[in-house]
């Protein structure tokens, strides 16, 4: 069986089946030639680390009756069962499974992504690999003494290697128009969104529960048949418990939380601009060296167009983490699940005890509008060519010397609040 990870068709996330065209084979030959080598480079994340625990003995997985290796590899990869999303959306490798009495569920770290489906084949496993960008794996749902998580590759870069990840092997989460049957209409339009996207346009083919006040989305309702494209958001606002059609005891979790499910939304596409940012810092300064070879220039030489490419994906990144163009909130949002104090719980706080984690869910989704995910290994280790411009643009935000547009929804308590936090819990900005 063929087994795109689907992840993040699991992760939704909602993914049109794609078709490989001219675009996606030049993407392909671009991740799998030096200096990226997507397919043959060995991955280092975490999902690749339990792996190697599995097969040297160290770890085990259970099985469970209900929900097949889920529970173990949840555990294993210390990925809490309160952020559970659900996609009743048929968009998935999986889709002839997948409806509103079986959604898909989806559980998320930092780094890891992992999708379940009730009866279904396998399980789909996505992490961020700090070289590679998003890595999938799958895990048969199968009762086995010696369960194999194997990595996939090339089967799923149609959807998952597309202007939509930042033309990069990444994740995204999709809102689409869906009838009672879990297809969507792709006639009325699909939306990839983050923490930019208007919450009106947002969570079509998810459930959603806790509350967004006057605000509403397109979760946990269809569209109807009889009039087209539309859709009744009343009816799916504000719910604070799963639809009976969802059979909320099938799950792990009688939720899909809202919290949840905004701050899926935000980190999948930061992990992209991450792994975009690596990617051109290392493929241009590969070509860049092979042109210094080529008219025996000094090794250290950069044209004008290396130092525009390095500058316009940094600067991609720091507005992005900085949630430049976030969409304002104009009623407060409460999730009803464990997420949220978890969420918080797991923060690097300051002296004050400030943290990056700290939620808002007032005006933004965060109280200090910068992404948690700058702790990140894959942000971490980003190569100095393009961090030591990253860093230099956050230290001009953060210190007011780039009071710029862009940037003005950050106000000069944000901007201090955020640069202590930085200074007294992040290894880049200590000093």
């Amino acid at each position: 069986m063929n087994r795109c990870l689907t992840v993040l068709c699991v992760l939704s996330l909602l993914i049109t089946l794609c078709i490989a065209g001219p675009d996606t084979r030049a993407q392909e030959e671009d991740r799998n030639k030096p200096p990226i080598n997507y397919d043959t480079a060995q991955p280092d994340d975490e999902v690749a680390r339990l792996v190697k625990q599995l097969e040297q003995g160290n770890i085990s997985l259970d099985w469970n009756a209900k929900h097949g290796w889920l529970p173990s590899v949840l555990k294993s990869l210390d990925i809490s069962r309160s952020s559970q999303t659900l996609v009743f959306s048929k968009t998935s490798q999986q889709n002839r499974k997948i409806r509103p009495s079986s959604p898909r569920a989806i559980y998320f770290n930092d780094n890891v992504y992992v999708g379940f489906v009730q009866q279904g084949d396998f399980l789909e496993i996505a992490a961020v690999d700090p070289a590679l960008g998003a890595t999938f794996y799958t895990i048969d749902q199968t009762q086995s003494d010696k369960p194999k998580i194997t990595r996939a590759t090339h089967q799923c870069m149609s959807c998952h290697d597309t202007h939509k990840t930042q033309d990069v092997p990444g994740f995204l989460v999709r809102s689409v128009y869906p009838k009672k049957s879990g297809h969507p209409d792709f006639r009325l339009g699909t939306t990839s969104t983050d923490h930019t996207t208007p919450l009106e346009d947002r969570f079509g083919g998810w459930y959603v529960t806790g509350e967004h006040g006057d605000m509403r989305h397109r979760g946990n309702v269809f569209v109807d048949d009889k009039i087209k494209g539309s859709i009744d958001r009343e009816a799916g606002a504000n719910k604070q418990s799963l639809p009976p059609q969802s059979r909320p005891d099938s799950h792990l979790e009688p939720t899909s939380d809202i919290v949840a499910l905004m701050i899926l939304e935000h980190q999948t596409q930061f992990h992209n601009r991450v792994t975009q940012a690596s990617y051109t810092a290392r493929q241009v300064l590969h070509h860049q060296a092979e042109m210094n070879r080529l008219f025996n220039r000094d090794a250290a030489y950069r044209s004008d167009s290396t130092k525009r490419r390095l500058d316009s994906a940094a600067e991609e990144l720091v507005e992005y983490l900085f949630f430049c163009g976030e969409f304002q909130l104009t009623s407060p949002i409460k999730g009803n699940s464990r997420f949220a104090k978890q969420f918080e719980a797991n923060a690097i706080r300051s002296a004050r005890g400030r943290s990056l984690r700290d939620l808002d869910l007032k005006t933004r989704l965060l109280k200090h509008p910068c992404s948690y995910l700058v702790y990140t290994d894959s942000f971490v280790s980003l190569p100095d060519s393009i961090m030591s411009i990253v860093k230099t643009r956050m230290l001009e935000v953060l210190t007011g010397a780039d009071k710029t547009e862009a940037f003005a929804h950050l106000s000069d308590s944000d901007r201090e609040n955020i640069l202590k936090i930085l200074t007294e819990t992040h290894p880049l900005f200590r000093d």
